[in-house]
């Protein structure tokens, strides 16, 4: 329930247009819904502006579709993180209009769509092994209200390409930089452009690479001070704060 509808009901009860039973029906939900196995947050949109985030990995598909239904039901974005492709077509039987981002195994349901804010999120990669990640936070981003555009394989293995793609990272309010291997890309960006960097190491990468673990530290000791790191693959979380950073500054038309 959104804050308008929130107010309208109040209202309603304080005038006696809605019976009492039908109120508290109605209120009952307004903290969480308790399924016994997930409390659905329905207060989250009001609190933070975009609604509970399902993190499916390791859940059920039963229920990933009843915490989608209880969302759903309350007409809110719907955003689900890290689903296979399988429970993506399940949910595609409940409403035709769910989008699956095979790539980045991202299920999106735009009941609200969210006006989209002036400025601009780019999300760059290292290499073309890093795009489900880079897929995972496009989609987060596009979904939260965000002008993004992609930037893919300019790592630092052929600084050209990087260099080439200057004057574009220069209209960003905010660039998520997603790379492995080393994980040097984000110092690079952020020597070059006078704006916030969000690193995000993945575990694409040799032996050494630790399952991103080298990435993680490289980026972590950045000697740039803009540099902000999330932790390995984490897509969602940087596309998230991007967009809480983006939505806080204020852009000229």
């Amino acid at each position: 329930m959104d804050e308008s509808r929130l107010r309208q009901l109040l209202n309603d009860i304080k005038t006696d247009k809605i019976p009492i039973e039908n109120a508290i029906s109605l209120l009952k939900s307004l903290p969480y819904e308790d399924f016994g196995y997930a409390k659905v947050d329905h207060h989250r949109s009001l609190r933070k502006g975009f609604p509970e985030v399902i993190y499916c990995e390791g859940k059920q598909d039963d229920q990933i579709i009843g915490i989608v239904k209880a969302l759903r039901e309350k007409k809110s974005n719907i955003l689900a993180t890290r689903i296979r492709k399988e429970t993506a077509n399940k949910l595609k039987t409940l409403d035709s209009n769910f989008i699956y981002n095979e790539l980045g195994r991202v299920c999106t349901l735009e009941s609200n769509p969210i006006e989209k804010c002036l400025g601009k999120i780019i999300i760059m990669s290292a290499g073309t092994s890093d795009l489900p990640i880079v897929e995972e936070a496009f989609t987060t981003a596009n979904i939260l209200g965000n002008r993004v555009e992609k930037v893919i394989d300019v790592g630092v293995a052929g600084i050209h390409r990087l260099l080439d793609k200057i004057s574009l990272l220069e209209e960003a309010s905010v660039i998520i930089v997603i790379a492995g291997m080393e994980g040097a890309l984000a110092s690079v960006v952020a020597g070059l452009i006078d704006k916030p960097i969000i690193a995000v190491p993945t575990s694409i990468g040799y032996g050494a690479n630790f399952g991103g673990l080298s990435a993680l530290l490289g980026m972590l000791n950045s000697c740039a001070p803009t540099v902000l790191t999330v932790n390995i693959d984490n897509g969602f979380g940087a596309a998230y704060a991007a967009s809480v950073i983006n939505k806080g500054m204020r852009h000229k038309k």
